[in-house]
């Protein structure tokens, strides 16, 4: 595996892949890996010749607090990580590499950006389509793979690929969970074990709200069960709780007529250094 922290060696190496007439993907991260990410290195492989995975803990879609500094950083048992996997690259580039002095461009999905989980967290789009964008450019994949879990990150970037007429596939692959339903990501290692209890109250709420609507609840009706079961866990604070229709990333009132997105997120820890989880679920009406 090529280990690049350049912009030109992560180039020259995918330059050297495409000479032999590799389709090449690419799994951007911020490091910290598990299982989840290894299923998109592996969804990767199943669909490219090549995969390119980056390692970049990117600092413009973070808020104010400690969150930033305080993210996971793990790259030697990262790297171990995906050599174990097969992947043929990683790059690991340092902040003046991507965002060098005198920068000032960024890229923006005017509207996505500012919904849903977009208000909660001002700014955090615009941060994660504008390095994405980046990263797409440097490493130039024919395919790129994203979590569904992100849900609303993933209809970002889908719009923005699709605005910009970037020459690039991008996939969503499913949630992977712990046996007790948490999704997994980085940030569940900076729980204390009690929050870490507490935490798989977003699957099950979500579960809640799909017994709900196979019994013919409105949307309404959903959030509802999902505002009241996270109300029941003490250690979560609900910070988000929205629902989409899929194909056109609106807010969904009313009867389930169509693929409907449920999006929540809610904090555990202390107020001054929360954790922000998220987690999702689609839906399809009953009969489609």
């Amino acid at each position: 595996m090529q280990i690049c922290r350049r912009v030109g060696d992560i180039r020259t190496a995918v330059a050297g892949f495409r000479a032999g007439g590799a389709r090449v993907g690419l799994v951007p991260t911020m490091g910290a890996l598990h299982a989840g990410h290894m299923a998109l290195v592996a969804e990767a492989r199943g669909i490219c010749d090549r995969v390119v995975v980056t390692i970049f803990v990117n600092p413009t879609q973070f808020g104010a607090g400690a969150d930033l500094a305080a993210y996971p950083r793990r790259e030697a048992q990262d790297i171990a990580m995906l050599e174990g996997a097969g992947v043929d690259a990683v790059f690991i580039p340092e902040v003046g590499d991507i965002y060098p002095e005198g920068d000032e461009t960024v890229v923006e999905t005017t509207r996505l950006a500012r919904l849903f989980h977009g208000a909660v967290r001002p700014g955090h789009f615009r941060g994660v389509a504008t390095v994405v964008t980046k990263l797409l450019n440097i490493t130039a994949p024919d395919h790129a793979f994203f979590g569904e879990k992100d849900y609303q990150q993933l209809a970002v970037i889908r719009r923005m690929a699709r605005d910009l007429f970037l020459p690039v596939a991008v996939h969503g692959v499913p949630t992977l969970r712990d046996a007790d339903g948490l999704a997994l990501s980085s940030r569940n290692i900076r729980l204390a074990p009690a929050d870490r209890a507490a935490a798989p109250v977003l699957n099950r709420a979500l579960d809640l709200a799909e017994a709900a609507a196979r019994s013919g609840a409105t949307v309404e009706d959903m959030l509802a069960v999902i505002r009241a079961a996270v109300a029941r866990e003490t250690r979560a604070r609900l910070r988000g709780c929205d629902a989409v229709w899929a194909d056109s990333f609106t807010p969904a009132t009313g009867p389930v007529t169509r693929r409907l997105g449920l999006m929540i997120s809610a904090e555990f820890g202390a107020a001054d250094d929360p954790v922000l989880l998220i987690d999702q679920r689609e839906i399809t009406p009953q009969g489609g």
